[in-house]
């Protein structure tokens, strides 16, 4: 069970590491590895995402509300609307991870958290999303086909792999497509909300059929410190991310990477 320091700094890592192409999952891996912690447990983990979940839904409260609409509308014909597509592409690019979630999730757990994999990871899909940032596009959310929506669902994917990051992948794949910074972020982190809710769910399920008690006021403290670092990540990300590029990023995922290898060596 985790103290109220622990709970502070894991939350505040989950919030600030959830939405930037850095990958949260290492980081809460990582931490409690380096600092002697005990793992922080499943319950925790519900909790910090809950807290990420709540932030991107209050920051893009009004865009979700036109969605909806501009979903359904979709849905009865409305093919030529821009909003529609990108809503129907946000399901359908959750589609991939769900699947391969449902048959993947255990191996993953069992295989791949490790050190070594963590390293890789970080240095491998930090070389992608810096490829990807060279040159990137002028396409803009407007333009996004429900293909484009598919195959940055496929990218998220290799999330699944501790130490990849499932922004970077997400932002790396819509890259790639094409898409301007702006658009590649505000894609992936709407792109967040259902893959944050159906792992969460997924995970809470497993919780409650364990039965296990759980440490409420942590959770409740994990919840708060997470969704108040989180909305103040993306805030400041998506007002800088067109100026500042995505090479801080690159070169902060270079030098964990080697310090990772560094340590294990």
């Amino acid at each position: 069970m985790v103290d109220w320091v622990q709970a502070v700094v894991l939350a505040l890592v989950q919030g600030l590491t959830e939405f930037l192409p850095i990958s949260s999952s290492a980081h809460l891996i990582l931490f409690p590895h380096f600092l002697g912690w005990p793992d922080q447990g499943p319950d925790f983990d519900v909790a910090v995402h809950v807290g990420t979940l709540l932030a991107v839904i209050l920051f893009f409260r009004s865009e979700l509300l036109r969605l909806s609409g501009a979903g359904l509308r979709y849905l009865k014909g409305a093919r030529d609307e821009a909003e529609g597509r990108l809503a129907i592409g946000l399901i359908l690019g959750t589609l991939p991870i769900c699947v391969v979630g449902v048959f993947a999730k255990d191996w993953v757990g069992e295989h791949l958290r490790q050190d070594w994999v963590i390293a890789a990871a970080t240095i491998f899909f930090g070389i992608l999303l810096w490829i990807s940032d060279l040159r990137p596009g002028e396409r803009k959310l407007s333009e996004l086909r429900l293909w484009d929506a598919f195959w940055i669902g496929v990218a998220q994917v290799f999330a699944m792999i501790p130490g990849t990051s499932r922004s970077g992948a997400t932002m790396t794949g819509a890259l790639f497509l094409g898409f301007d910074r702006v658009a590649s972020a505000r894609f992936s982190f709407l792109l967040s909300i259902p893959t944050i809710f159906l792992a969460g769910m997924a995970l809470g399920w497993d919780i409650w059929k364990s039965r296990t008690p759980l440490p409420l006021g942590m959770m409740a403290l994990g919840v708060l410190v997470s969704a108040l670092s989180a909305y103040a990540c993306i805030a400041a990300f998506m007002a800088l991310v067109e100026r500042m590029g995505m090479l801080p990023f690159v070169l902060y995922r270079f030098l964990l990477g080697g310090i990772l290898f560094w340590v294990l060596l």
